[in-house]
């Protein structure tokens, strides 16, 4: 598996991925096994690549051009834009992590991660997860993420496989969530 910071030539691939996954446009059959809930356009992954270098893609190979999964990661002010970070940005100084109020100075918000189903269940999530990881914590020291509890898979890869820590449930738009944070 070849893993690498995506390049705008990668975007075509990951909105493929990406909309296979996403809850508006999955399958039925698929919706057990996990799902992303934020959409997402060209112009915002444009963004995401030049001001954040914050998408992270894997790949079968170097030559490949599909994107078999990749990982969001960004400031908070580049996610700011969308009204969920936006609660989640006000409700930072509430939160204590290792001695630290978070702040969108000392945390990033992470995810969301898709992964192809036909290369779920090996090293992948934790290859790609450590990639991102080793690039973010070169400016933050906590990570903070969250989870639809209407996706328990989830819930399970980022507590279980990943061991995250869950810091807060909390409301939003009427779902309910679970809060993660690591010490990156």
């Amino acid at each position: 598996m070849h893993y690498k910071i995506a390049e705008l030539s990668d975007i075509e691939a990951t909105l493929k991925l990406h909309e296979k996954y996403q809850i508006d446009s999955i399958a039925q059959e698929d919706k057990k096994d996990g799902f992303v809930t934020t959409a997402f356009s060209k112009e915002e992954l444009t963004d995401l690549i030049t001001q954040e270098q914050g998408l992270f893609i894997a790949k079968a190979n170097e030559e490949s051009d599909e994107v078999l999964a990749y990982v969001m990661a960004a400031s908070w002010q580049f996610w700011s834009r969308w009204a969920m970070f936006a609660h989640m940005i006000k409700d930072l100084p509430n939160l204590e992590y290792l001695g630290q109020t978070l702040s969108v100075d000392n945390s990033y918000q992470y995810g969301p991660i898709c992964i192809d189903k036909s290369i779920r269940g090996t090293e992948v999530l934790h290859e790609i997860f450590n990639f991102s990881l080793g690039h973010m914590q070169k400016r933050y020291p906590i990570l903070v993420t969250f989870v639809n509890k209407i996706n328990p898979r989830s819930y399970q890869a980022h507590k279980r496989k990943l061991g995250l820590e869950v810091i807060q449930e909390f409301s939003f738009n009427g779902n309910e969530y679970w809060e993660f944070v690591c010490d990156t």
